[in-house]
């Protein structure tokens, strides 16, 4: 798979306050993975700090932490569903001013010393919600607890010791995974709150519902949009020199994150309110265009892209296997392609043994744009053009169907390496023994992991013991057992970000302040070494 000109096609936005065609995603750029690296003279710095700074500095933030909790725990105290009354008691006013006062002193404690604030918060009565991004790190509570507005999170929170009262103090609105409703009673609340005229506080949500790297905004979660209220988009900035504060999926842990950000001597962080988004009729009706629009907007004022990669896709950029997906992959551009045609990876992990006969008995012959899409029994269209794009690596409009279900293969079943590359030997191999040579092999292993180059001369002579030239599925099967973490030293041993990918898989659970949709059932991470705090 080639990696230039995959990222998706420009495609005019919709006439409801559109304007010119979206920015476009980096090709083959993945959004939920962060890679830190220090310089020598960086490491220093950190080592010094830990010594001296640090744990002044984690001391006096658990501590306003235990000072803002009576306040919290008093100012809590009622039924949560109660309506704040207006205008709020003169006590209130003061503990809510005392508890700004707090958390901005535990923010500055950890090198926070100044945030700066663009534009102008809206009132409730003009916007009732807020939508920041891009969601990045634990560090976006920030511009929480410096308006106290209320925000959306799992209801297992509340039960979290001090922290569950600070969380309580805000009047949030809770999402529970034990409750089957939950989803349509958490829109109904936000829409109840949003229709109160400026009554309740306001909702600050992150649409993006799960943490990236903010090279991209990725697509918006509809909740903010469905009650079809006026809506204030909020955009966040950390221009630091070392990126300490992103915390995705794949890249330094939590405690790590913290660690290294309360060793730097100042941290910087932006904050810009944007002008209130009304929407249209259209947009009204449709949340999923709402939301469009919304993020092209902020998109365009943080000067970044947008991406239609979901919080789904990094269940395929982060599952388990031999094989770990490498950042610039454009298998995740492939996976949005095939969600954009129809395909369902359930049906099509069902046929994939039916797409690998009709690949073998093409071999290595290459077909048109006509015949990929009956191949895939889907109708021309841009989207397709787009997929074929990808495979056509000479730019002379043919490409080879077996490179295509290998793409599928890892789509459809991202933790099961082995079976796919047993489904490509199949392909590959040749008619008497199933053997692959070197090149077939590099084939394979490209398409499988979405790169456009990769040297496997390494790793094909150690499979390729007795130096015949070819190998079986057997022969790399054997290997894969021995040496089960073979990528790691045969295909990028120099690249430090796959050291140990294996081991220290995070479950993709939501971090940050998303509130928890994702599936009970889910088998993506089911064993995690290292498993993110929400």
């Amino acid at each position: 798979m080639r990696l230039r000109g995959c990222g998706p096609r420009a495609a005019p936005a919709s006439s409801a306050g559109a304007g010119d065609a979206r920015l476009l995603a980096p090709p083959g750029r993945n959004p939920f993975v962060h890679e830190l690296r220090l310089s020598a003279l960086q490491k220093a710095q950190v080592a010094l700090m830990t010594l001296t700074l640090f744990p002044v500095r984690l001391l006096v933030a658990a501590a306003m932490m235990l000072l803002a909790w009576p306040l919290a725990l008093v100012a809590s105290l009622g039924s949560a569903e109660k309506e704040p009354e207006q205008p709020l008691a003169l006590w209130r006013k003061v503990v809510d001013f005392l508890l700004k006062a707090i958390m901005r002193t535990m923010w500055f404690a950890g090198g926070f010393h100044w945030v700066a604030v663009k534009g102008r918060q809206a009132l409730p009565a003009e916007a009732a919600i807020l939508t920041l991004a891009p969601h990045s790190s634990y560090f976006d509570a920030i511009p929480v607890t410096m308006t106290m507005s209320s925000i959306v999170m799992k209801a297992e929170s509340r039960d979290i010791p001090i922290w569950g009262t600070l969380i309580r103090y805000i009047r949030p609105v809770f999402v529970s995974r034990s409750d089957q409703d939950s989803r349509r009673k958490t829109v109904e609340e936000i829409k109840r709150r949003a229709q109160s005229n400026g009554k309740w506080p306001q909702i600050m949500i992150f649409p993006e519902g799960t943490c990236t790297n903010r090279t991209c905004l990725i697509t918006f979660k509809p909740g903010a949009f469905i009650p079809g209220a006026p809506v204030q988009p909020v955009v966040l900035r950390y221009p630091n020199k070392l990126d300490t504060i992103t915390w995705t999926w794949q890249g330094p842990g939590a405690l790590e994150i913290l660690w290294l950000t309360l060793c730097q001597f100042h941290n910087q962080v932006e904050i810009e309110f944007l002008p209130v988004y009304s929407p249209s009729e259209e947009e009204k009706r449709n949340p999923a265009l709402y939301a469009s629009n919304v993020r092209r907007v902020m998109a365009e004022a943080l000067g970044v892209s947008v991406t239609d990669y979901t919080f789904e896709d990094c269940q395929l950029a982060l599952a388990e296997g031999q094989l770990r997906l490498p950042a610039d992959t454009c298998l995740l551009e492939f996976a949005r392609l095939v969600r954009g045609l129809g395909l369902k990876p359930e049906k099509l992990e069902k046929d994939l043994d039916r797409y690998s006969a009709g690949a073998r008995v093409k071999g290595g012959e290459k077909v048109g744009i006509s015949e990929f899409a009956a191949f895939l029994e889907v109708p021309v269209s841009e989207l397709l053009e787009d997929m074929f794009s990808l495979f056509d690596e000479s730019g002379r409009g043919k490409v080879d169907l077996r490179e295509c279900v290998v793409a599928l293969s890892v789509v459809c079943r991202p933790a099961r390496t082995l079976d796919t590359i047993q489904l490509a030997f199949r392909m590959y191999g040749a008619q008497e023994d199933g053997t692959v040579g070197e090149s077939d092999l590099s084939c394979i292993l490209k398409t499988a992991l979405g790169v456009a180059e990769l040297t496997v001369t390494d790793l094909f002579r150690a499979i390729d013991e007795e130096e015949k030239g070819k190998i079986t599925f057997g022969d790399f099967h054997r290997f894969a057992e021995l040496y089960p973490d073979f990528a790691e030293e045969y295909l990028y041993p120099e690249q430090a970000h796959f050291e140990s990918c294996a081991k220290t898989l995070p479950a993709p659970i939501p971090n940050g302040f998303c509130a928890d949709f994702s599936p009970e059932n889910s088998d993506a991470g089911k064993k995690p070494a290292r498993k993110k705090l929400d």
